[in-house]
């Protein structure tokens, strides 16, 4: 297959269970949509865990130290977000969705409008951040397979369903953030090569494991915490791997 079939999969399940989910949604209850997001919120806080459990990855220990892994994280995750606040990510990502909502649903009143773009910066979020969108871009980038990625696919579809039958339309239209991140992810495998080493995706991938924590939070409706305005910090983590890398040196 051709680098970046993984990532059409993803995009076509999404899309396919998004449609499953708006058939069957409005014949749902509201109290039932409920629980069904309150069991999403369960599984994504799960899948926070096992992947911010990174951190105590031995490739990543070896690369900066013991006691580096949680410092990086960290760094991470504070100077990620004083750019993100800066740059106003999450705000910028709400009127994407505002945008594709005015395009892609009639309904125009606010609380129709809020439902899709929840369902879209969650789904977004939760379909792009995470060890197998890291490793399974970069895998089929570098021409090792889309295993990975048809493993994601799979969940991302069921998880699609849903999403969209408490959310709406904002679901489907995280299939386009997923065909960017991941697009662009893959063609940076095929840049790169072999050359990303353990200890970088270790890094991004318990970074985004928080960040994943606070997706469970916003639906769980425990906090509504500006996920968006934290993303630079899967850019900064390799930043800080390698300063600390090769200050070790």
């Amino acid at each position: 297959m051709f680098p970046g079939f993984g990532t059409v999969l993803n995009v076509v399940t999404v899309v396919a269970g998004s449609a499953a989910g708006l058939l069957v949604g409005h014949r749902l209850p509201q109290r039932t949509r409920d629980v069904v997001t309150d069991a999403l919120g369960l599984v994504t806080l799960l899948i926070a865990a096992l992947s911010a459990a990174a951190v105590l990855d031995a490739g990543f220990a070896e690369s900066v130290g013991d006691s580096a892994t949680v410092l990086i994280v960290l760094g991470a995750l504070l100077i990620g977000g004083i750019a993100g606040s800066l740059l106003r990510i999450e705000a910028r990502i709400e009127d994407v969705g505002a945008g594709l909502q005015r395009r892609l649903s009639r309904d125009g009143d606010g609380e129709a409008r809020r439902r899709f773009i929840e369902g879209f910066l969650t789904t977004s979020l939760l379909f792009c951040v995470g060890p197998l969108t890291i490793l399974g871009s970069l895998s089929d980038g570098m021409g090792l397979g889309y295993d990975q990625l048809a493993l994601k696919a799979t969940m991302d579809g069921f998880a699609a369903v849903a999403f969209a039958a408490s959310f709406g339309w904002g679901v489907m239209a995280s299939a386009l953030a997923v065909l960017v991140v991941q697009g662009l992810l893959t063609l940076g495998g095929v840049a790169a090569g072999n050359l990303l080493g353990d200890a970088y995706v270790s890094a991004i991938t318990a970074t985004g494991g928080l960040l994943l924590v606070g997706v469970a939070l916003r639906l769980l409706r425990m906090k509504p915490l500006p996920v968006g305005d934290l993303l630079p910090a899967l850019l900064v983590a390799p930043l800080l791997v390698s300063i600390v890398a090769a200050i070790r040196s």
